[in-house]
């Protein structure tokens, strides 16, 4: 049975939902509380969108734990979380007319990070700068595309460093109860998709 919709004002308190500040052991940046995002501007505040359903939250907790026990040195920089509907739709409005539309959840379909079950991330070393990736978050070209990473490098477009970044953070998130897609090396979903948008509670 599909949960009913709530409000991201309702998620203080909900018993389904945690804060990303419970998840020891990670660094928050959300990316669309600033304008360091495609978009260019500030699309959370007011909203508090510091928030994972906790399946999620605990499948970040393994996450932590299996990258610190292989290489302690780098740590998980959270990019985004939970993203309500509403600001969903707005990524969907400022695409249109462009043929980037493929990176954005169609709004009636509804991202799974409106359900709180899924994150963006990338890694930090040891001391607290990001790896580099060989592209920055939410740069939606084909050199994000993990399913294009041996083309890309064996064009020079990607080195040998970018991709072995890229595999210490899949290895770390697919270990644990997440799934990767083709386009962007940052985004992991929590379980498979259909069933989050069937099961699980979304965030308007």
């Amino acid at each position: 049975m599909t949960a009913p919709p709530v409000p991201c004002e309702a998620i203080p308190g909900h018993p389904d939902f945690r804060r990303l500040d419970s998840v020891a052991g990670i660094a928050v940046d959300l990316r669309y509380a600033t304008a360091d995002n495609f978009v260019g501007r500030d699309l959370y505040s007011p909203l508090d969108c510091h928030w994972l359903h906790k399946d999620a939250a605990a499948a970040l907790e393994r996450a932590v734990a299996w990258l610190a026990a292989r290489k302690p040195e780098y740590t998980l920089l959270v990019l985004d979380a939970l993203r309500p509907q509403r600001v969903q739709e707005q990524l969907w409005t400022a695409l249109q007319g462009t043929d980037l539309l493929t990176y954005i959840a169609e709004p009636t379909r509804g991202s799974i990070h409106s359900f709180g079950m899924a994150l963006d991330l990338t890694l930090r070393d040891a001391d607290g700068r990001e790896l580099d990736m060989g592209t920055g978050f939410d740069d939606l070209s084909e050199h994000s595309h993990p399913a294009l990473e041996q083309q890309l490098h064996a064009r020079g477009e990607l080195s040998q460093r970018h991709i072995d970044n890229r595999r210490w953070l899949r290895a770390a998130m697919l270990n644990n109860g997440w799934h990767g897609i083709n386009t962007e090396w940052w985004h992991f979903d929590c379980g498979d998709r259909q069933h989050v948008r069937e099961h699980y509670t979304r965030v308007l």
